[in-house]
């Protein structure tokens, strides 16, 4: 298993060794049966050989038009249930965090207190994850929320709107609000 990594992750790393992001494909030989999408009739590899899914797949480099750049667009872009969802959770938040800012930080809707994270959600193909940055510090009977990360965070994921519990969510708000007050 020779040679040099030459690919776009400029490590130099011998080939086997070289696993940056973890996203490696084995082609076989063709006694094998080559069938992957990086081989062209008529190409005879006698070993294997890794490369990286990098260098055959489109770029992942997101143009900046399709990445939102505000709240309203990163909630019109989601799809049902999810957008449905969002929504919710951003009325609650709104309502339940008056004296917080909201911006895009790292992607994803955030309140934010003073400039730090309190709450923010982020919606995956098939729900959404709610983030509370001092959720461990939030008495939860319920046992919904998961310590998640670092730190004092915990998450709770939704897929529909059924999922979401006013009560319980309005109980969460008022603890961080007592929380974040001085």
């Amino acid at each position: 298993m020779g040679g040099r990594c030459s690919f776009f992750c400029a490590c130099r790393w011998p080939v086997p060794e070289c696993l940056p992001s973890r996203e490696w494909k084995r082609r076989e030989s063709v006694e094998e049966g080559i069938t992957s999408l990086d081989t062209a009739p008529g190409d005879n590899f006698t070993t294997k050989e890794a490369i990286h899914l990098t260098s055959i797949l489109a770029p992942t480099v997101v143009p900046s038009a399709v990445k939102p750049t505000t709240i309203e667009e990163y909630v019109a872009a989601l799809t049902e249930p999810r957008a449905s969802v969002v929504t919710l959770l951003r009325d609650t938040f709104d309502l339940g965090l008056p004296e917080t800012s909201t911006e895009l930080w790292h992607g994803h809707p955030v309140w934010l207190d003073d400039g730090l994270p309190v709450a923010g959600f982020k919606a995956y193909p098939t729900f959404v994850t709610v983030l509370f940055w001092r959720g461990q510090a939030i008495t939860d009977d319920s046992g919904k929320l998961n310590a998640s990360g670092s730190a004092e965070m915990s998450e709770y994921k939704l897929k529909t709107v059924d999922d979401f519990d006013g009560d319980l969510f309005d109980a969460w708000l008022q603890q961080l609000r007592d929380l974040e007050a001085p």
